[in-house]
């Protein structure tokens, strides 16, 4: 598959630098796929709270340190390369919900994303990404209506093992529309990452950390504000401390990106 450079319309900085960094490693990318009707939840919380449960330097907005949710639905995810054929194993774990709980780092000059949770309702995916990608995936119940045709957004994510849940209820503007952030921006500083950061710690003597990333590249986010409100945030006392004296700040809606790129992980060193 040849990898096509973005149009004018998609050269957002930090997009056009993510598909760079992308693209500087061999073999990269890997899998490609649709991640649809994103509703993101953005909460600021005590950066000191925060870092003492993050494996990696935090990267703050003007001093400010935030989490936020994405929930979004990934659809036919398949390898890059091998067409139909390489795309049948992919099929059992090719389209389900997701619901993920990410913090944002920075290493070594590049800005990105820690998952400090993150649920889905598919089994095998469950298995599976902790393994391949370093990834804190969780067993969840998913319930999403995004109806933004209708000017509303509702969810509820509830973690297998517990019952805690996650509920929420969204109204976007009638007049809105959905446009790239600004640049610059707290909306652009919080929606527009392209490196995700892991940390797994190893059974070995000493405990030590298998440290690693992988990229991503799409077009920027559409995306448009929401007014939101929580019924239920159990849900996120399992991803940390961090939870108790944050607070829901803002809120925002995508109708998605296609045909996203997604690297393979690589070791960091010396971090």
């Amino acid at each position: 598959m040849k990898l096509q450079a973005p149009s004018h319309q998609e050269s957002g900085l930090p997009s056009a630098e993510g598909r760079q960094r992308l693209l500087s490693r061999r073999f990269d990318p890997v899998f490609h796929a649709d991640w649809l009707d994103a509703v993101f939840l953005h909460f600021e919380t005590d950066p000191a709270v925060l870092q003492r449960e993050v494996p990696w330097e935090l990267d703050l907005f003007e001093g400010r340190a935030f989490v936020s949710l994405v929930a979004f639905t990934m659809r036919d995810m398949r390898p890059i390369r091998g067409g139909r054929l390489a795309a049948l194993p992919f099929r059992p774990i090719a389209t389900h919900e997701f619901l993920n709980v990410r913090t944002y780092v920075k290493h070594g000059g590049e800005p990105g994303i820690y998952f400090l949770k993150e649920w889905l309702p598919n089994r095998l995916s469950v298995a599976l990404g902790p393994v391949m990608f370093g990834l804190p995936y969780q067993l969840g119940r998913m319930d999403y209506d995004h109806d933004m045709e209708n000017g509303v957004a509702r969810g509820r994510v509830e973690d297998a093992g517990s019952g805690k849940a996650l509920v929420y209820s969204c109204e976007v503007d009638e007049a809105a529309v959905h446009a790239p952030c600004a640049s610059d921006s707290l909306e652009e500083f919080l929606v527009e990452r392209y490196t995700a950061f892991t940390s797994v710690e190893l059974p070995l003597p000493g405990r030590p950390m298998l440290r690693r990333l992988f990229r991503i590249w799409h077009p920027p986010w559409d995306v448009v504000p929401l007014t939101a409100q929580i019924g239920d945030r159990s849900l996120l006392s399992l991803t940390g401390d961090w939870s108790r004296e944050a607070r829901l700040v803002s809120a925002h809606h995508s109708p998605g990106v296609h045909d996203v790129w997604m690297g393979r992980p690589h070791l960091v060193r010396g971090a």
